[in-house]
């Protein structure tokens, strides 16, 4: 059993520093995104897509809602440090590379979204690590659509339809990491019987 114990542990560093360069990476691709990319983009407004029949959100939704999924997944693999060096890496990288329009509506939204996250994730990673996903994103949504629409575009008229979009990534992230542990203790049983 030790063996799985340790290929598990140096795993573990590698999944965290890959998910934190995404992280980083993910917020000026996802501000790219949400002014080029959707079904339906007016000239004066984000680009949309649809994330429930009738309910429309800026087509950077399920990136940003990732970009929350792969800030907890630091935090896990690195440690809170990490998670908060990498916040602000994120907020730098974005403030340098985004829109005009967008920087300080992009900037803020993702810092105050972020830390919203981290304090709902960090008490409930050990005892609830899918619940604490799930819970932390929906709190880093909220934050986050609500700032960065009323900043970047002066209204929150798509603040339902950007909730529901992140929420959707979070809901997947914690179904993913429910059956991840399911099957790690199923393939851990089995390497206990074969003993």
């Amino acid at each position: 059993m030790s063996h799985i114990g340790e290929l598990g542990d140096m795993k573990r560093p590698l999944s965290g520093w890959l998910s934190l360069v995404l992280f980083v990476l993910m917020i000026p691709l996802t501000n790219w995104v949400i002014m080029n990319v959707g079904l339906v983009c007016p000239a004066d407004g984000p680009c949309l897509i649809p994330v429930w029949p009738g309910l429309w959100a800026p087509s950077g939704v399920l990136l940003a809602g990732f970009s929350l999924v792969l800030r907890d997944v630091v935090h896990h693999c690195l440690g809170w440090r990490w998670a908060l060096i990498s916040i602000f890496a994120g907020a730098a990288l974005s403030g340098l590379i985004s829109e005009p329009a967008l920087v300080i509506a992009s900037v803020c939204a993702f810092l105050f979204a972020e830390l919203a996250d981290f304090a709902v994730y960090a008490p409930m990673k050990k005892r609830y690590p899918a619940m604490a996903v799930i819970a932390s994103g929906l709190a880093g949504s909220v934050v986050d659509s609500a700032i960065f629409l009323s900043l970047a575009f002066g209204s929150i008229e798509f603040l339902g339809g950007q909730v529901l979009g992140k929420f959707w990534m979070s809901l997947i992230a914690g179904a993913l990491i429910v059956a991840w542990r399911r099957l790690k203790m199923h393939t851990v049983h089995e390497h206990l019987q074969m003993q």
